[in-house]
């Protein structure tokens, strides 16, 4: 792997850790603007808990060394919640403010996911 792919798997990663930590440590502590937007999106606050927990353990996952076979599900998972707030924001018909933080979010997790070094991979 080439030093230029190394920084840019490092930045993005740590990037997409900071977000992912960060919201879903706003989730699990049930912040109220996050409550008043999951209930404008139709979802229950009770989601809340379930996808912060699973953000914040895959912070983790992706960030240890080893267990790449995790670390794919922890990727997948990031993937799939951030194009889901992507089409609930789009369903609403929400205005490109609410687009940002998911857009950001993905192509972090796209761009982190690529450019991971060999021994990150699953065999």
């Amino acid at each position: 792997m080439s030093k230029q792919n190394k920084i840019i798997y490092w930045v993005a990663t740590l990037w997409l850790a900071l977000g992912m930590l960060s919201t879903g440590i706003v989730q699990v502590i049930k912040m109220e603007e996050e409550v008043a937007m999951f209930a404008r999106l139709g979802y229950p606050a009770y989601l809340l808990t379930i996808l912060g927990v699973w953000k914040i353990l895959g912070v983790v996952a992706i960030l240890v060394p080893r267990f790449p076979l995790v670390k794919e599900w922890a990727y997948a998972g990031f993937f799939f919640t951030m194009s889901g707030a992507l089409v609930s924001h789009y369903a609403l018909g929400d205005g490109t403010v609410e687009y940002f933080g998911p857009a950001l979010l993905l192509v972090l997790t796209v761009v982190s996911w690529y450019f991971r070094p060999d021994n990150r991979r699953v065999a």
